[in-house]
């Protein structure tokens, strides 16, 4: 077969199936030129999903005529002012997307130059170039695309409905956004504004947060904890959400590398470290994190989309992360997300409104004089509802019970018992709290913003009373969170138990992951399995961490671990056994639902929560507490 060089055009056509998939990547390459161009404003405009047309426009710094001829050859770019592939400032530098649009679509640039009073617009149809003209544009530069793949109708096939591809250019506009909080951008149909995120100014940080807010989710404003880390030549800053406010997949996790958002199996990785012990397998976090680099230490030229990046010590990367994220964690304390007492009250007002519906609403004069003006449902739950409300023996009409003086044991028939004398105390073989003394009326809620117990209802959940406000309280969730810490410090204090095993075993692999596995060997010791070389495919185990018990599968840890080095550089797996067998003896020594607690162990419960760190969430993610604000649960009642 004779080899023969490729027209520039098919060179093109290749070119954009590598770069060009979808309208999405076009606009992703547009919009970065834009970017880098020194824009404030970029407006993107799709019809069609993006087929028949797209324009973007931006008000940056333009470009001369001459430029203009010359951005359309293939690798003609001014973002490589040297020969120099190590050091990369900008988010684009191939000079490979104009040509590659140009070669499947009818493409028209028309620039102004910053300075210049005069705009010219040059064409590109199906790879086919036409000289420059004069036009009428504002400073900056609109590039339109007509007829997307016109000249490659296969991969019209490829595309999907039009709505899914608005999906993608929104979720590409939103990551360049996030990074580039300083820059307004919108996206349009013609018909509506999918998406419009002004420029913000001031503070990197603050707009950052506010610009990431306006992205993800309302809640993660109130719910975010900073991130602001440093270590040798690596700075990572930005924000992660508290456990308690997740997803159920990673979609809300954006990785940024100098400002480049890019996809990385490391970020998943390193997150599923720092929350192992705060979520369930199944949900994710809500985070934004810039790392900043020296360019020499990444190489964003692996991926013809620039979506991918390779760091030079990427064990480095990842330790950052996973230490500011856990330290950002443990500063948080006992706090849990505000969106748990939201959804709450979300679902109280629906049922009020339900109740309103179906006519239960009692009516505005509240007499126990004249049942009937109470318009509740007949029956027995009627019945008990009244005889619930009605004033005690003795006492009168007007000395119903309000809350400040509400005493729940005053009700021998209401579930659980709450403070009243004969709860039964806690189990003797159960570790038990620091007994604390009953709160009084002059509670200091500055130093307990957990507040004072009120009652225990069914036997699980605990009411507290705080300064401005209620708390409802999972005691089994609580404790549990409180337990595992404990566990944990201790085996920090103490170090990871082994256990010798009686015949050491040994297990094959491949050469280069029993490699992997002898030269973390001293690493691994330290979490408690204890290997060493046996040939060249394989190592002996001769210890465990004994807290993975008697029946620990020695073979498939170790054969877990090999994978784990291969993709992550850390030994992960290991320590989330360790921790996941840490959550689960916590679970079975945590007091348990059902239990009835008095109110010295309530409180003491309370005060050891505002001191434990990640008490706001039990081991698997699950809210401990909920905070309803007592001005919230007025609106409730129409008192406001």
């Amino acid at each position: 077969m004779l080899i023969r060089r490729l027209p520039d055009t098919l060179v093109n056509q290749i070119a954009a199936g590598e770069v060009i998939e979808r309208p999405a990547a076009a606009i992703k390459e547009l919009v970065e030129n834009s970017l880098d161009a020194g824009s404030r404003n970029i407006d993107v405009v799709m019809r069609d999903g993006g087929r028949s047309y797209i324009s973007v426009t931006d008000d940056g710094c333009g470009m001369s005529v001459e430029g203009l001829s010359l951005c359309i050859e293939r690798h003609a770019t001014s973002k490589l002012p040297s020969d120099d592939l190590v050091h990369i400032e900008t988010l684009g530098f191939r000079g490979e997307a104009l040509p590659s649009i140009g070669a499947v679509a009818r493409l028209q640039i028309t620039s102004r130059e910053t300075g210049s009073e005069d705009a010219w617009a040059i064409k590109v149809e199906g790879g086919v170039l036409h000289d420059p003209q004069p036009a009428a544009c504002n400073a900056g530069t609109r590039v339109e695309i007509r007829d997307l793949f016109f000249a490659t109708p296969a991969r019209l096939k490829f595309l999907k409905a039009a709505r899914t591809e608005v999906s993608h250019a929104e979720d590409v506009l939103k990551r360049l956004a996030m990074a580039h909080p300083q820059v307004g951008f919108s996206l349009s149909d013609e018909k509506r504004t999918i998406l419009r995120l002004p420029a913000n100014s001031g503070d990197l940080f603050e707009v950052r947060l506010k610009r990431l807010s306006s992205v993800m989710a309302r809640e993660f404003e109130e719910n975010a904890l900073p991130i602001s880390a440093e270590r040798e030549y690596l700075k990572l800053s930005g924000y992660i959400g508290l456990p308690t406010l997740n997803r159920g997949n990673a979609q809300h996790q954006y990785l940024f590398v100098n400002g480049r958002p890019v996809k990385d199996r490391l970020l998943q990785g390193a997150v599923r470290g720092a929350y192992q012990d705060f979520l369930a397998r199944d949900r994710h976090p809500l985070l934004a994190l810039f790392l900043e680099l020296p360019s020499e230490m990444v190489d964003v030229n692996v991926h013809p989309a620039k979506t991918e990046v390779r760091f030079r010590d990427a064990a480095l990367v990842r330790g950052l992360i996973v230490g500011a994220c856990k330290h950002a964690l443990a500063e948080a304390g006992h706090r849990a997300s505000t969106s748990v007492g939201n959804a709450a009250l979300g679902m109280l007002e629906a049922a009020r409104a339900r109740s309103e519906r179906e006519g239960v609403r009692p009516s505005t004069e509240y007499s126990w004089q004249s049942r009937p003006s109470i318009n509740y449902p007949s029956g027995r739950l009627s019945d008990a509802v009244m005889d619930y409300h009605a004033p005690l023996p003795g006492q009168s009409q007007s000395a119903l019970p309000g809350a400040e003086n509400f005493a729940p044991q005053a009700r021998s028939g209401m579930t659980g018992g709450g403070l009243s004398e004969d709860t039964a105390p806690w189990d003797q073989g159960e570790e038990n709290f620091a007994q604390v003394g009953s709160e009084g009326d002059h509670f200091d809620h500055q130093s307990h913003p957990l507040g004072a117990a009120r009652a225990q209802f069914h036997e699980n959940y605990i009411i507290t009373q705080t300064a401005d406000g209620i708390i409802v309280v999972d005691q089994h969730a609580a404790h549990e969170r409180l337990v595992l810490e404990k566990m944990k410090a201790q085996m920090a204090e103490q170090g990871v138990k082994t256990q010798m095993l009686l015949l050491p075993e040994v297990v094959e692999l491949e050469e280069d992951a029993a490699h992997r596995l002898v030269k973390r060997a001293d690493e691994l010791s330290e979490l408690g399995l204890v290997l060493e070389g046996f040939g060249p495919g394989a190592v002996v185990v001769r210890e465990v961490p004994a807290i993975l018990g008697e029946r620990a599968n020695a073979a498939g840890l170790v054969t877990d671990l090999a994978d784990e080095l291969a993709e992550l550089g850390e030994t992960l797996a290991l320590k989330e056994r360790v921790e996941r067998v840490l959550g689960t003896m916590a679970c079975h020594g945590s007091v348990r639902s059902g239990r009835r607690l008095n109110g010295e162990e309530m409180n003491a419960l309370l005060r050891q929560m505002e001191v434990t760190p990640h008490s706001g969430q039990c081991n698997h993610g699950r809210p401990t507490y909920i905070e309803l604000k007592l001005t919230d649960i007025e609106k409730l009642f129409s008192r406001r």
